[in-house]
């Protein structure tokens, strides 16, 4: 994997590039939309990569491991050869999921025993176990095995599971480098700083992760429940030590403001579960704010759901028929909806690099954060 930067901003520390994997490029900044079972929910593939131009999905260690398994995913020939998607992937390690099962999961230094949301059977995750189910997986972007801590978090709690997730790193390293892909392509291993929202904490951590000297870098831990001023904070902090010459990943973020704000101070990729789980209720985002498609004023609107942004979904159909759709509970709503939202946060991290490459990304951000966050 190599990454060049292409553009810097001069206002911010935006700035755009080029990743460039064995299954194609990336463009940053990026967002990544999540497919955690392998699919991005009410989505096909044809639709990711032709209508919504996707250049890079996710998938989940926690998820695809307990199911359809190893043996599939390694039969199928990895995640690619299992659902067709010929672009590049990453996946998550699983180690929020392992924070979001809090009542049935137990975390030693060995690793994380947990039972199955499925079946409620045992299982357990070592660092070294989560680098060989991510090479059976054959993610283009693995990530390293750490502990996501809640909100808020105490001080020592902080810096025991901090510590901790740098002792798996190395140990995450340690198999990574010690073994091959099976599929003939590059795999790429990224560390991920912790320290919950303590500035002396995120100091270290960044320091350690950024002395692995791996190809990129992810910040987790954020998003979990502090204030978004909190967020930034410890985004400026950790991105002036991570080295500025390798891609920054921002971890299950966020709102289009989150990513806009992040992006000024130098993040370059993204996901999140927002656009296909807000979509599946209702809720669009779209070029002039928030959208409840279900409230009764769009009920004989029949102009585009979106006019100015684009795409199959948001420019076929009409906020009338989109919001019948929710009332009669088709599913081709929820279907409608996650194109539209997906279309509208590819469009956002487009519009951003065209402003960093132009010379006016901070002006043309403060108005849309502005703008995107206001209720329609």
């Amino acid at each position: 994997m190599t990454f060049s930067i292409t553009a810097h901003d001069l206002q911010s520390n935006a700035r755009t590039g080029t990743l460039t994997t064995d299954h194609g490029p990336i463009q940053t900044p990026i967002f990544m939309p999540v497919g955690t079972a392998g699919t991005v929910k009410a989505v096909h593939q044809r639709e990711l990569e032709t209508d919504i131009d996707a250049e890079i999905i996710l998938g989940n260690t926690y998820h695809l491991y307990l199911r359809p398994g190893l043996d599939v995913m390694k039969a199928a020939g990895g995640l690619h050869g299992f659902n067709g998607w010929k672009r590049p992937i990453l996946t998550d390690s699983g180690g929020y999921q392992v924070y979001s099962l809090s009542n049935t999961r137990k975390i030693k230094e060995e690793g994380v025993t947990f039972k199955s949301h499925i079946d409620g059977s045992g299982h357990h995750f070592s660092p070294e176990g989560v680098m060989d189910i991510q090479r059976i997986i054959g993610a283009d972007i693995m990530m390293a095995f750490d502990e996501c801590t809640p909100y808020p978090c105490d001080y020592e709690y902080a810096r025991k599971s901090m510590e901790m997730t740098h002792r798996w790193l190395d140990r995450c390293i340690g198999r990574f480098d010690s073994t091959e892909g099976l599929y003939g392509y590059e795999q790429t291993l990224f560390p991920i700083v912790q320290g919950s929202t303590y500035p002396d904490l995120r100091r270290q951590s960044a320091e350690v992760i950024a002395s692995k000297e791996r190809p990129g870098n992810a910040i987790g831990g954020l998003a979990v429940g502090e204030p978004a001023e909190e967020m930034y904070a410890m985004i400026e902090l950790v991105n002036d030590i991570l080295p500025a010459d390798k891609p920054r990943y921002l971890m299950g973020v966020g709102t289009p403001a989150n990513i806009l704000e992040a992006i000024a101070r130098g993040v370059d990729m993204f996901d999140c579960v927002m656009p296909t789980r807000n979509a599946r209720h209702g809720l669009l985002f779209t070029t002039q704010g928030i959208m409840n498609i279900k409230n009764e004023k769009w009920s004989r609107d029949f102009s585009p759901i979106d006019a100015e942004l684009g795409g199959y979904a948001s420019t076929f159909y009409s906020k009338a028929y989109l919001r019948h759709l929710f009332k009669a509970e088709e599913l081709l709503g929820g279907q409608i909806a996650s194109l539209h939202n997906l279309t509208f946060y590819l469009w956002l991290v487009r519009q951003a690099r065209a402003h960093i490459t132009a010379g006016d990304f901070v002006s043309w951000k403060d108005e849309m954060v502005v703008r995107l966050m206001q209720r329609m």
